[in-house]
């Protein structure tokens, strides 16, 4: 009876071993280069925070389907008065901020030709790869409320800088109130690009 127990005990921990500790991440935001720019890193997948290529963004979108910086003049004063700001560990929009995107609504529907990028911010609170995500989500929260607002998709770009980018390098809660935030930067396409 003692060798039963020990066959069965010792082929379920083999078993528990061998199958039950693997665990593959899906929709891994992907973690910029040392350019900024969001690239694949491999692994279970990326989260497609970028638009499909259609007739009417083409030309600004690089061959692999990111957002290209040498076909855009960026416009970083445009929109800075409107920039939103999220609680901790929240990707969540609150109301207080529903004014400053209704701006940045009404500022892209009276410029057809404008686009606009998204860049999602985080505190210096957490890991590098969870303030990407956390970024991420919060860009992708203000595209999705943008477009709500009649905005079309095709004309919003997102990235995350995670914590890359303070607005203020303090390290209080006065200074990460201020990071956790969307900034928003109105596009132009640049001439013969």
């Amino acid at each position: 009876m003692n060798k039963f127990i020990y066959a069965t005990t010792l082929a379920l921990a083999v078993t528990i071993a061998s199958t039950g500790c693997r665990h593959r991440p899906i929709g891994v935001t992907p973690i910029p280069d040392h350019s900024g720019q969001i690239g694949d890193q491999g692994g279970g997948g990326t989260l497609q925070s970028q638009p499909p290529i259609t007739t009417a963004n083409q030309g600004a979108i690089a061959e692999n389907g990111q957002y290209d910086p040498s076909k855009w003049n960026e416009d970083r004063d445009a929109l800075a008065a409107n920039t939103i700001h999220f609680a901790f560990d929240s990707s969540v929009i609150r109301d207080s901020e529903t004014a400053n995107l209704q701006a940045v609504a009404a500022k892209l529907q009276a410029d057809a030709s404008a686009s606009l990028k998204i860049e999602g911010n985080c505190d210096e609170r957490g890991t590098e790869e969870y303030n990407r995500s956390l970024g991420e989500r919060r860009a992708e929260a203000a595209r999705e409320a943008l477009v709500g607002m009649g905005v079309d998709a095709n004309r919003i770009f997102t990235t995350s800088y995670g914590k890359d980018k303070p607005a203020d390098t303090g390290h209080d809660e006065a200074a990460w109130s201020k990071n956790r935030r969307d900034d928003f930067v109105l596009l132009h396409p640049k001439t013969g690009a």
